[in-house]
């Protein structure tokens, strides 16, 4: 897998990925922060807020802002973001008002919805090789599953040694440091965007998942990930300090069996994905996981026990490792069902579809939890994956072929 990264082109781009996420791994933990400095006792309402406004504007920016930066230099529009992300982040520890703290965190994730797309488009560019690019979609994988363990543990760090005001400086530097990564990559060169109308550039992502069957699956897969994720997203805290009465440090140690899950499968799969297409692959992930929360309503129903917790720590690890068999091949089909002229929009489209689902599964997955109890919850969210699941079988009945596009030669490279 390491040696993908023997790309100069990629190589940087993957090290701008990871400051980046450690950047945004300290901002999480200093906005919670702040959010108790501002607002006291009702920081958990500006954090759920600010969580609101982070999915609405993944959701509504992502698509309009492919459409209208599409004849932009993704270089010069990657770059841009990065840097308006570091302006928000070093502003962060001057504001005195709750409103402030949301326009910002607005702007913020409208530049990571801007970022994040155009990011991902690039990545089959720079590595048309479909194993060499299954192998870059397994470190991605990996990063996020190790930023989700680090970041913490950095912020404690230097929480230790400074006042949380300067966390929001460590993350603006993430960003500055990306952007001169990005600044110092060679990107390969595309040919000019043709001049197209823009609701015709809006919907392109859209009607390129219409008309693409596997694509149509994933949409589905994408509600199938966003019921568990978010099971354990809320719930995990609850679950193990509410219902199981055990200590603060089991709630880590529960995320991380879930990442080490995750990360399992990332570091196995490039050699799996070498002999096995796609879908069987993501179509067991897509069953596993309603298993996983049938299995969390069965654990949280019954009197708990030290036999109860391992078992529960074994069901996190296959919720994070099925949620990775799903997740991880699914940029192949993004980039083998559009052209160097759609990607953008594409990959901006998969973007917006699956944070609008956990749009639907994190409110429930709270509502449902706090009005019903886990068990009942888990159930409920494990019979919408079952459902999507089904979809998913339907609408992914046949794997499509290959788009003769995404199989043209590499283009020459560009220094601009």
């Amino acid at each position: 897998m390491i040696e993908v990264l023997r790309n100069p082109s990629y190589r940087k781009l993957f090290s701008a990925q990871v400051v980046a996420l450690i950047g945004t791994g300290l901002l999480t933990v200093a906005l919670g922060l702040l959010a108790f400095d501002i607002a006291g006792g009702d920081a958990g309402f500006v954090l759920g807020t600010a969580l609101t406004i982070k999915m609405l504007a993944y959701v509504g920016v992502a698509p309009i802002i492919a459409a209208l930066t599409g004849r932009i230099p993704r270089k010069l529009l990657l770059i841009s973001a990065d840097v308006l992300r570091a302006g928000v982040a070093f502003s962060l520890p001057f504001v005195t008002e709750v409103w402030q703290v949301f326009v910002l965190i607005f702007v913020l994730q409208a530049a990571s919805a801007t970022f994040t797309p155009a990011f991902q488009a690039v990545i089959p560019d720079v590595l048309p090789d479909e194993k060499q690019y299954t192998r870059a979609l397994s470190l991605s994988r990996l990063a996020y599953d190790l930023e989700a363990l680090a970041s913490p543990i950095l912020a404690a760090i230097l929480l230790g040694i400074m006042s949380y005001h300067r966390l929001f400086v460590g993350t603006a530097v993430g960003f500055v440091a990306s952007a001169a990564l990005v600044l110092a990559t060679v990107f390969p060169r595309l040919r000019p965007a043709p001049q197209t109308p823009f609701f015709e550039r809006l919907t392109r992502g859209v009607r390129v998942f219409r008309r693409t069957p596997e694509l149509r699956g994933l949409l589905a897969m994408n509600l199938v990930v966003a019921t568990s994720t978010a099971m354990v997203i809320v719930n995990t805290v609850v679950l193990v300090q509410g219902l199981l009465q055990r200590p603060q440090t089991d709630v880590a140690l529960l995320l991380a069996a879930y990442g080490a899950g995750s990360m399992l499968v990332a570091l196995a799969l490039p050699k799996i994905l070498d002999t096995l297409p796609d879908r069987p692959i993501m179509l067991a992930g897509a069953t596993a996981l309603p298993i996983g929360l049938i299995a969390t309503a069965a654990l949280t129903a019954v009197p708990a026990t030290g036999y109860a917790w391992a078992a529960l720590l074994v069901v996190w690890c296959l919720l994070g490792a099925s949620t990775s068999l799903i997740l991880t091949p699914s940029a192949r089909l993004l980039r083998r069902s559009s052209d160097e002229m759609s990607r953008p929009a594409v990959f901006a489209a998969q973007f917006s579809f699956s944070h609008a689902c956990f749009i639907l599964t994190y409110p429930a997955a709270g509502i449902l939890g706090s009005v019903l109890g886990l068990p009942t919850t888990a159930v409920i969210l494990a019979a919408i994956g079952i459902l999507a699941g089904v979809a998913a079988r339907l609408a992914w009945h046949t794997p499509s072929p290959p788009s003769e596009l995404a199989a043209q030669p590499s283009p020459s490279a560009e220094t601009a």
